[in-house]
């Protein structure tokens, strides 16, 4: 079973695409504020999108590894364009949302005793980070599929 994993070359692109995403988060801000943010591993949003790295690396393995013209690929295709729809969409205008409460509640108790939990503001992404995140699964997707051939004999 175990090898089985190790030989599917869709679920490695998927989930280095994922981890990698994540990983390199951090490092990005770093470069951007100059100051450690390692709970960016473990966030949403940020950039790069890593719901947009994961779905194009799946995406695009699929399309590399069982063709382009396969019903499989049309279905990956479908979600990821779900997905990326609402990292950048949907999500995005719940972070937009909960920024603009924040400031309102944070104006209406000035001064105040009050300890209201804030809502989590970066929820969703910019085009630029879901763009980002896009390219970088399908890169991952490439170097995967290219090291899988090779090690085939391909």
């Amino acid at each position: 079973m175990i090898n089985d994993l190790l030989n599917n070359g869709m679920l490695i692109s998927a989930m280095a695409g994922w981890f990698l995403a994540q990983g390199v988060k951090p490092f990005v801000h770093y470069a951007r504020t100059r100051r450690w943010n390692w709970g960016l591993w473990f966030s949403a949003g940020g950039m790069p999108s890593s719901h947009s790295a994961l779905m194009s690396a799946t995406t695009m393995s699929i399309g590399l590894f069982e063709g382009f013209d396969s019903g499989l690929f049309a279905l990956a295709m479908a979600i990821t364009m779900i997905v990326v729809y609402d990292a950048a969409g949907v999500r995005r205008q719940a972070g937009m949302h909960a920024e603009r409460i924040n400031r309102m509640i944070n104006e209406l108790f000035t001064g105040q005793p009050l300890n209201e939990k804030q809502l989590k503001e970066v929820l969703g992404h910019t085009p630029r980070q879901v763009i980002a995140g896009v390219f970088f699964g399908l890169s991952i997707a490439f170097v995967v599929w290219v090291f899988f051939r090779a090690r085939s004999g391909v």
